[in-house]
């Protein structure tokens, strides 16, 4: 493992000491803190962090290696790592990789030794700032703040348009079982065009797993396109940025609430629904990151235990008639749920494919086939919001 100089700077000057691990060399980007204690690849490899420095709070991250399994993409979009032990030696018999040695081969630069506590409290209290990681054999606190000022901001940037796919796929993989080794297969009763954002390969392997046959198109595929593909519903996936300049994403959204198609929004998705449906949407002070956040359902009063990450919030104050909260936080009363009235959509701000309860929130796919049962031609009943969730 590399013994390099590394230095984090934030844009307001304040910079932690460490060692590098990953690749040498620079990274910026907006500094946020995940409070999850494992996952670690899960979150690297997350499209949502795209742009961001990754402060993971549990005290050793890098113990049990990497797999090809647990990659929620095909590489790494966190900007940089950083973290406070690296362990000597990782241990899993899934292995087949170091941590330091995966981030190395995709030029990730991270930084270990680092006092993660305090670089989390100073996020708290100041909130979520761009930020450098610098890693080299010598190093400059001054270029690494200059650096970290010059960085673009998270606000006003449409980073889903960057990560998306480029061109429209099909997805047949259900989820990994490890008794076998092998992914999953569906029933392929229902026909998902999901909009990626920044998707998730969890929310793609959980629509096959539901019976589903999944398209997944890029962000700027326009609604005659979608509309071509027949789709029995639409998944509006997760993603990174801001949603706000997501314009395209958020006019094919409007039209397929205009043909009553069924959707279903996850983070940003969620967030593009809101928007499409009139609803306006606000920067958080350091964002949701974290696998044990507590969400109440408002209408069953059940609390729910979510995977989140987002940085910007749907503001419930801007809800338009139309639209009922359905989930909020407990941890700060933040909207977490939204469902169309008169219309088959529903949308959701934290991570169902995700397992910190661990399976509180599968229901909520159970809920988007049963929407689109009920919205096929020639089924007796009509949806006029989503129905409860199935306990």
């Amino acid at each position: 493992m590399s013994r390099m100089q590394a230095i984090l700077a934030l844009e307001d000057g304040t910079t932690f000491s460490g060692h590098g691990i990953g690749a040498p060399g620079a990274a910026v980007g907006e500094v946020v803190f995940n409070t999850a204690m494992t996952g670690y690849q899960e979150i690297l490899t997350d499209p949502s962090y795209a742009g961001q420095l990754v402060t993971l709070t549990a005290s050793h991250v890098g113990n049990t290696g990497i797999n090809p399994a647990d990659a929620e993409s095909d590489r790494v979009h966190a900007r940089g790592l950083i973290i406070r032990h690296y362990p000597r030696r990782h241990s899993s018999w899934r292995a087949t990789d170091s941590l330091s040695a995966y981030l190395a081969a995709q030029g990730i630069p991270g930084i270990a030794g680092l006092d993660t506590r305090s670089l989390t409290i100073h996020l708290r209290e100041h909130g979520a700032q761009n930020g450098c990681i610098l890693s080299a054999d010598q190093v400059s606190a001054e270029d690494a703040v200059a650096r970290a000022r010059s960085c673009e901001s998270m606000t006003g940037l449409d980073l889903a348009s960057r990560v998306c796919c480029a061109s429209p796929m099909a997805w047949t993989e259900g989820t990994y079982a490890l008794d076998s080794g092998e992914f999953r297969r569906g029933e392929e009763r229902m026909h998902v065009v999901c909009y990626d954002f920044g998707v998730k390969h969890n929310i793609l392997r959980l629509l096959v797993d539901a019976g589903c046959r999944v398209t997944v198109v890029p962000a700027r595929h326009g609604l005659d396109q979608v509309l071509a593909l027949k789709p029995d519903g639409v998944m509006l996936s997760n993603g990174p940025g801001d949603p706000e300049p997501c314009a395209y994403a958020i006019e094919a959204i409007a039209g397929l609430l205009e043909h009553e198609i069924p959707l279903f929004g996850i983070c940003l998705g969620h967030q593009l629904l809101a928007l499409a449906a009139g609803a306006r949407t606000t920067k958080m002070k350091f964002g949701h990151h974290g696998a044990n956040h507590p969400v109440k359902d408002l209408a069953t009063g059940q609390v729910l235990i979510t995977s989140q990450n987002h940085g910007f919030a749907v503001d419930e104050h801007s809800l338009p008639g139309h639209v009922t909260a359905t989930h909020r936080s407990l941890f700060d009363d933040t909207l977490q749920g939204i469902r169309i009235e008169g219309k088959p959509a529903m949308g959701f701000q934290g991570h169902p494919e995700a397992s910190p309860g661990p399976h509180d929130l599968r229901p909520l796919f159970a809920r988007f086939v049963r929407m689109m049962e009920e919205h096929k031609p020639g089924h007796g009943s009509q949806v006029g919001h989503a129905s409860p969730p199935d306990r």
